[in-house]
C-alpha cells in the first residue's frame, strides 16, 4: 500500500490534470446519454453549459447597457440601491434615456410649484404621505384603515422568501410607517415584528385552511383576534405572474414550520387549484367578501391580474345595486413578479399594468364607484415618476415587491424559483440566509421607502399639488406615435380620473384611522 501511494505521489500535477480530462472525456462519450453536445464535444462541451449558466450575470455586468436590461435595468436598480443606502442617487450631465421613445412619459410641471407653509406636516417630514382614502369607510367596516404610507410591500410569501428576508421587510415597514402584505403563504412569525399587515390568501387558503382544503372562517376570526396588527384582508383571484393558473407546493419543501403556518401536512405535496372552493361566481364572491368583513370587522379587498372584463362588469353592477362588495381592489400587472411561472404565462397571459388598470378604472368610474374603492397598483411602480403616472390614472396606494427585494440586497439573478438565491432572499437555504443582516436590511428598506416618498412629493409639488392624489390625467403625457408625438393620458386612455376628496395633509395626519391606530 505504501509503495502504491509513493508511486502515485511521484506523478506530476499536470499529468493528474490530463488523467482527469481523459476520464471526463470517456464518461461523456461512453456513459452519459442525455447531452448530444457533451457526447460530440467531450470536455469542451462542459464549457458551453458553464457559460450558459453564468450568462445572465455576464450580460448584466459586462454586455448590456444602462437602459436595456429587463425586468429592471441598471439605472433603475442603481437608484434603488443608492436610495436604500442613503447614497447619492442623482444623475449628472443630463439623462441618457431616449426621451423620444415610444411610451416615454412626461409629467407636466406648474409655473409656480406648491409652496409649503411652516406648520405643514411635510416641512418636518417630507416622507409623510398617507393614503388619501380610508379602506372600509364606505361600507362602514368596524375597523376602517387609512394606510399611513402610499407605498407598501406587495404580496410575497414566507416560503418563497426566506425568514430573514420577511423579517427584514416587516421591521422595515414599521420604521417607514407602511404595511406588509403577507402573500398567500400564511401569516408567519416573521410578519409579526411591528409592521402593519394585510393578510392575503389565495385558492390554497394557507393559514385559514380547513382540513378538506377549503376556507375556514373560524381560523380567519382567530387569526385576526390573535394578531391585532392585521389591518385588512385581501382575497387573491389571480396574480400577474401566472393568472388563472394554480400552483404546486412540493412535499419536500414543507418543513414543520411551513406546515404549521400554512395549515398543511408535513412532507405532503399540496395543490393550489386555479379556482376558489369558497365561491364560484361573482355574486358568491361578494357574499364571501361581506361574510369575512362582518366576522372580522376589517376591510376586505381583492387582487387580480386583468384580462376579460365581463365578470368585472357584473361585479360593478352588483356593487351599484346592493352597496356591497370589496373595499379595495389591487390590480396586478401581467409583467409578472416574484412568482415563478411558465414563459407562456409570464409573456402572454393578462394585460400589462397600465392597460389592465385603465380598463378597470374606466369601468368602475362609469358606474360611479371610484370614490368608494381604494385602488392599489402593483406592477413595477416603485419609482417616483411611475408612481406619479399611476396616481394620475387613479391609483390610491402602490404595492412593490421586486423593488423592495432589491432594497434589501436582491441582485436580479433571476433564479428565485431554484432555491439558490445568492442574496439569501428567495431561498430557504440557511447558509445563504446567513448573509442577511436584519437590522441593516430593515433600515435600507425603510430608507428606500422614505426616499421614494420624498421624491414623489417633490414631483407632486413641482406639478403644483400638495398630495399625489391630486394628479389628474392631463398632468401626464406619453409619446404615442409619429403623427402626434405626445398625448395627455386622458386622450390616450379615454377617461378623466374622478377627483379624490382631499382636505389637506394635516387632515390626513389627524385621521383617527391613520395606520389603523383607532380600535373600535
Amino acid at each position: 500500500m505504501d509503495s502504491v501511494l509513493e508511486y502515485l505521489g511521484k506523478i506530476p500535477w499536470w499529468l493528474w490534470v490530463i488523467i482527469i480530462i481523459i476520464l471526463v472525456a470517456v464518461k461523456d462519450v461512453l456513459f452519459q446519454k442525455t447531452s448530444t453536445i457533451k457526447h460530440n464535444f467531450p470536455v469542451v462541451g462542459h464549457l458551453r453549459y458553464l457559460l450558459e449558466s453564468i450568462g445572465p450575470e455576464m450580460r448584466q455586468y459586462f454586455v448590456a447597457n444602462n437602459r436595456e436590461e429587463l425586468p429592471f435595468n441598471r439605472i433603475e436598480r442603481g437608484w434603488i440601491y443608492a436610495s436604500a443606502k442613503q447614497e447619492n442617487n442623482y444623475e449628472g450631465f443630463g439623462t441618457d434615456r431616449d426621451i423620444y421613445a415610444h411610451q416615454h412619459i412626461f409629467i407636466n410641471n406648474a409655473m409656480m410649484p406648491y409652496k409649503l407653509k411652516k406648520e405643514h406636516p411635510n416641512t418636518s417630514d417630507m416622507s409623510f404621505v398617507p393614503c388619501a382614502k380610508v379602506m372600509g369607510a364606505f361600507n362602514n367596516r368596524r375597523r376602517p384603515y387609512r394606510p399611513a404610507s402610499i407605498i407598501n410591500i406587495s404580496a410575497m410569501s414566507f416560503g418563497s422568501l426566506s425568514a430573514k428576508a420577511i423579517e427584514s421587510l416587516n421591521k422595515g415597514v414599521k420604521i417607514a410607517g407602511a404595511y406588509h402584505n403577507t402573500g398567500e403563504g400564511g401569516l408567519s412569525p416573521y410578519h409579526s415584528h411591528g409592521g402593519d399587515v394585510v393578510f392575503h390568501f389565495g385558492t390554497g387558503y394557507f393559514g385559514v385552511r380547513s382540513e378538506d382544503g377549503g376556507f375556514s372562517m373560524e381560523k380567519m376570526i382567530k387569526l385576526v383576534e390573535n394578531n391585532p396588527f392585521v389591518r385588512a384582508i385581501e382575497v387573491k383571484l389571480s396574480q400577474g405572474a401566472k393568472p388563472g393558473k394554480g400552483g404546486v407546493l412540493p412535499g419536500k419543501k414543507i418543513t414543520k414550520e411551513i406546515a404549521e403556518i400554512r395549515g398543511v401536512e408535513i412532507g405532503k405535496t399540496v395543490l393550489s387549484p386555479p379556482n376558489h372552493k369558497a365561491f364560484s361566481s361573482v355574486p358568491e364572491l361578494v357574499d364571501f367578501i361581506e361574510s369575512i368583513a362582518e366576522a372580522t370587522g376589517l376591510p376586505v379587498g381583492i387582487k387580480a391580474a386583468i384580462g376579460k372584463l365581463e365578470q368585472w362588469k357584473e361585479l360593478a353592477d352588483i356593487m351599484v345595486k346592493t352597496n356591497r362588495g370589496p373595499d379595495f381592489i389591487a390590480i396586478d400587472g401581467g409583467e409578472g413578479g416574484t412568482g415563478a411561472a411558465p414563459p407562456s404565462f409570464a409573456d402572454h397571459v393578462s394585460l400589462p399594468w397600465i392597460y389592465g388598470f385603465s380598463d378597470i378604472y374606466r369601468l368602475f368610474q362609469s358606474k360611479g364607484l371610484t370614490e368608494r374603492i381604494v385602488f392599489v397598483g402593483s406592477g413595477k411602480l416603485g419609482f417616483p415618476a411611475k408612481a406619479a403616472m399611476a396616481f394620475a390614472m387613479g391609483v390610491d396606494v402602490i404595492n412593490v415587491a421586486r423593488e423592495a427585494m432589491m432594497s434589501i440586497g436582491c441582485i436580479q439573478a433571476q433564479i428565485c424559483h431554484t432555491n439558490r438565491c445568492p442574496a439569501g432572499i428567495a431561498t430557504q437555504s440557511k447558509w445563504l440566509q446567513n448573509g442577511i443582516n436584519i437590522p441593516l436590511k430593515s433600515e435600507r428598506l425603510a430608507q428606500y421607502f422614505k426616499t421614494f416618498k420624498k421624491e414623489l412629493i417633490e414631483i407632486t409639488h413641482a406639478a403644483g399639488y400638495e398630495h399625489p392624489c391630486q394628479f389628474n390625467m392631463s398632468d401626464v403625457e406619453m409619446n404615442v406615435d409619429d403623427h402626434h408625438l405626445t398625448k395627455n393620458f386622458d386622450k390616450t386612455f379615454n377617461y378623466k380620473k374622478t377627483p379624490v376628496e382631499f382636505k389637506g395633509m394635516q387632515h390626513l395626519k389627524d385621521c383617527d384611522y391613520l395606520g389603523g391606530k383607532k380600535k373600535n
